[in-house]
């Protein structure tokens, strides 16, 4: 019997991907005017593309969605047409491309949001976190919590977005229910202490992240629609007091919607694979189509999860910053360039397409 390699093909939903390793989402704040990326943005997805699957980084539905300077939208024409540009150089070299959709919630600034107004959330409770605006990072703004009659506008605005990104040529979409923004707040009691149906029971915290996953599936296809989750990182400053049952619930019923993929942070977001307890072989058992397990993964920790049937794709994000080759260099055992903290956010090609490649 042959051994399953990450290298190997691997049927994703009705897209056939060249290898089971997945470019993870990573925030770099390099739009241009209007919250459009721009031809360095075709550049850089394009030198990933031997990735079997890119997630790209998170794409604001709305203004009000966004929560960082610089952050792609995917909700006016040009936005739209800035990313057919880059699906389309990612396609000309061979690779595949989801969009990832986020409203970040409370994790934003006043200056960020239209008219100046407060970020919204499920409650009116601050994070204890800081965000990236006006080229420094500062304490997030302090939000007001979304009124009822205000849900089905957002959920619509996913649906939205979902639509464009397939009009935008994307292979499909990663709903973003991670990190503590929005839909995460509402599913952990840390950020929700609402009191109608959007919170309280586990099924009621659960409910927006489940019907913005439906609508997504509904507009574009359940096999084109994934969802990142991360049920014990505190990133944000997030928390809850019930992650197990309260994931465990949320990826039964993302399993009866049968989308395409779960995308799982294992721990603390670039942190810790151990923050808390938690039962990840048992979340996996859950869900019956593709796992992608993120968080600290390299080629080792990789192959053994692989062999153990652990997960089916796994995701890798800072190495392919300064490795746009990284799945050649994984695959031939070549040294990993390390990347310029310094260049991460903002800026121009520098730190962005400058990487070499191997022998470049």
């Amino acid at each position: 019997m042959t051994e399953k390699t990450i290298f190997e093909p691997y049927e994703l939903g009705g897209i056939s991907l060249s290898n089971r390793i997945v470019m993870a989402p990573l925030t770099r704040n390099r739009a241009g005017p209007g919250f459009v990326p721009g031809q360095l943005a075709a550049d850089y997805y394009s030198q990933r593309a031997s990735a079997g699957l890119i997630i790209s980084e998170a794409t604001q539905i709305s203004q009000q969605g966004q929560g960082y300077q610089d952050t792609p939208g995917i909700y006016s024409q040009a936005q739209i047409d800035g990313w057919r540009k880059v699906t389309d150089a990612v396609h000309a070299a061979g690779g595949h491309i989801f969009v990832q959709l986020w409203h970040v919630g409370r994790i934003s600034h006043v200056d960020l949001q239209p008219d100046a107004r407060a970020p919204v959330a499920p409650s009116a409770i601050r994070a204890e976190t800081k965000t990236f605006v006006n080229n420094g990072f500062v304490d997030v703004s302090e939000p007001r919590a979304l009124e009822l009659d205000e849900i089905p506008g957002i959920i619509a605005d996913f649906r939205r977005a979902a639509a464009n990104a397939i009009a935008a040529g994307f292979d499909g979409v990663e709903v973003h229910g991670a990190n503590g923004y929005l839909l995460d707040q509402f599913a952990k009691d840390g950020a929700n202490v609402r009191t109608d149906t959007y919170g309280g029971s586990i099924e009621n915290r659960a409910r927006l992240m489940l019907e913005v996953t439906a609508a997504v599936a509904e507009e574009i296809g359940a096999d084109r629609t994934g969802i990142r989750i991360s049920p014990v990182s505190p990133a944000n400053g997030i928390s809850s007091s019930d992650p197990q049952p309260q994931f465990d619930y949320i990826v039964e019923k993302l399993s009866e919607r049968g989308i395409a993929f779960i995308h799982v942070v294992e721990g603390a977001t670039a942190g810790p694979r151990d923050v808390a307890p938690f039962d990840f072989g048992a979340l996996r058992a859950k869900f019956s189509n593709s796992y992608i397990a993120n968080n600290g993964y390299d080629l080792a920790l990789a192959t053994s999860a692989l062999s153990d049937d652990k997960a089916d794709l796994f995701a890798f994000g800072r190495p392919f910053i300064a490795n746009p080759d990284l799945v050649e260099r994984l695959k031939t055992g070549a040294p990993l360039a390390t990347l310029d903290p310094a260049t991460l956010y903002g800026g121009g090609s520098a730190g962005y397409t400058d990487y070499p490649r191997i022998g470049g």
